[in-house]
């Protein structure tokens, strides 16, 4: 047993860290959008002509006195300057705090609040279309927007999943036609004021004293937890895989950071949010999967559903809809050929020839797509993201017979998911992570292998996951 360890250690922590990790992937690809004017759609242009003017008067409305930056950033949003919006906002980055590469000597606390939240999601929304184009970027908001029934509560997570929306449903400032937040910024109080700005008397939006009651909850579990592996070494451990660093001073206090924390804040607050308001129907759309919501998701459409009571089990007929809807959404844009019964290597031959090889010859799907790495990681990720609850039902099975009826469904997500993005390190670390708890090692280093060959940015990890994979020495379960 104990040479499986090394294996497991290396998938979970790398699946943790690009699990959660932001987007942002903003000067990647090749801009689509220079104007307003350069849209083919003229609704899809006033609609976000009209959110644009609509967050700068939130801005305004927050604030005395406007930064000139910001000033500036408005004007270009509102003439539909992509590069001129994409430009400021890499300036801003740097100083925000809250990314990676920032420089955190020169944190400039304007990029905070209201303002700055409306910054951000004018950026995101201009991403889209710029990094992404406007025919995937409508699609994936209208799809997601027709889907929800009025008065309900949106949590957005991932940027597409916030940004789009918010830009393209009637006003996000208004709740209409639902309410729409986003998990990923819920432990930043200014964030948390934002949305009590916008939504205070409607829905239940957290306090401060929210976000106080679970630092200090989460806190409390992760003592519980962090004792629990220190007594019993010799059992599984109970704190996450990642980086979520839990240690204790020499005066005996609890010290907590990393990212696997704010994950473990974040997902309480989700939880009050969802207690505090019963009587509204909740969606989203997966950042980082939280484990509490796993009982009561189902998929809907391009997201899934938080039902309001724990689903006993997904039924035939949710998981065939499901099947049927990826399959008519996925048919344009890779062609029509992969079905349930498409094997693996008939999904790696397809990645290598069109995302390796970039030969097209015979492709029934859309160059369009299969060119866009910000579509082709962003419809991957939604897949995945079903695929994860797919998996964790089969974890999860009371019986043998119920835990195959899940993994062949995670198996067919999976397959889709890879599909539409063989270079995507979320759906990579997720298949291989289910075709091993299958004993499926061939299986699972032939997607590793794959993947490494893409000539993308994410190189370095798949080539540990094919050196893990490959190893005689390491048996995975």
């Amino acid at each position: 047993m104990a040479k499986d360890k090394p294996m497991k250690t290396t998938i979970k922590s790398l699946g943790a860290v690009i699990l959660g990790a932001g987007l942002f992937t903003s000067g990647c690809a090749k801009k689509q959008m220079s104007s307003f004017q350069s849209l083919k759609n003229p609704e899809v242009a006033a609609q976000l002509k009209s959110f644009v003017a609509e967050k700068e008067a939130q801005a305004n409305a927050a604030t005395n006195k406007m930064p000139s930056e910001f000033r500036a950033f408005f004007a270009a949003a509102a003439k539909g300057d992509w590069l001129a919006v994409s430009n400021a906002f890499v300036e801003f980055r740097k100083h925000a705090g809250q990314y990676e590469h920032s420089d955190k000597t020169k944190i400039d606390e304007r990029l905070r609040g209201t303002a700055w939240q409306a910054v951000l999601e004018i950026w995101g929304a201009f991403d889209a279309f710029g990094e992404g184009d406007e025919k995937y970027s409508t699609m994936f908001g209208n799809d997601i927007i027709q889907s929800i029934p009025a008065g309900s509560i949106y949590f957005g997570g991932a940027d597409p999943g916030r940004f789009v929306v918010t830009a393209l449903m009637e006003s996000h400032a208004a709740g209409k036609p639902f309410f729409a937040l986003s998990q990923n910024p819920l432990t930043d109080a200014t964030y948390l004021h934002y949305l009590r700005a916008m939504y205070g008397g409607e829905i239940y939006t957290p306090t401060d004293e929210d976000l106080q009651k679970s630092l200090q909850d989460y806190m409390t579990d992760a003592q519980r937890r962090l004792a629990h592996d220190r007594q019993f070494p010799n059992e599984p451990r109970q704190l996450k895989p990642g980086d979520e660093d839990v240690r204790q001073d020499s005066n005996g206090r609890i010290q907590v950071s990393g990212q696997m924390s704010v994950i473990g804040i974040r997902e309480l607050l989700t939880k009050t949010i969802f207690d505090k308001n019963p009587d509204r129907e909740f969606y989203v759309v997966e950042g980082f999967p939280l484990d509490w919501m796993y009982p009561y998701l189902e998929p809907h459409g391009l997201i899934m559903k938080i039902n309001r009571q724990q689903l006993p089990e997904l039924s035939d007929e949710i998981v065939q809809r499901d099947s049927d809807y990826w399959t008519k959404t996925v048919t344009p844009m890779i062609g029509g050929w992969l079905k349930p019964d498409t094997t693996i290597e008939e999904v790696a031959a397809f990645a290598e020839k069109i995302h390796v090889k970039k030969d097209l010859s015979g492709f029934a799907g859309d160059p369009q797509f299969s060119q866009s790495e910000y579509w082709c990681k962003n419809f991957s990720k939604l897949r995945s993201s079903i695929g994860g609850l797919y998996a964790w039902r089969a974890q999860h099975a009371a019986d043998a017979g119920e835990k195959k009826r899940m993994n062949d469904a995670a198996d067919f997500a999976f397959r889709q998911s890879w599909a539409l993005c063989p270079y995507s390190p979320e759906t990579v670390l997720r298949y291989v992570n289910l075709l091993i708890s299958q004993n499926r090692r061939a299986d699972a280093l032939l997607v590793a292998e794959t993947a490494a060959k893409t000539p993308e940015i994410h190189g370095d990890i798949f080539r540990v996951l094919v050196t893990d994979l490959g190893n005689p020495n390491i048996n995975v379960k």
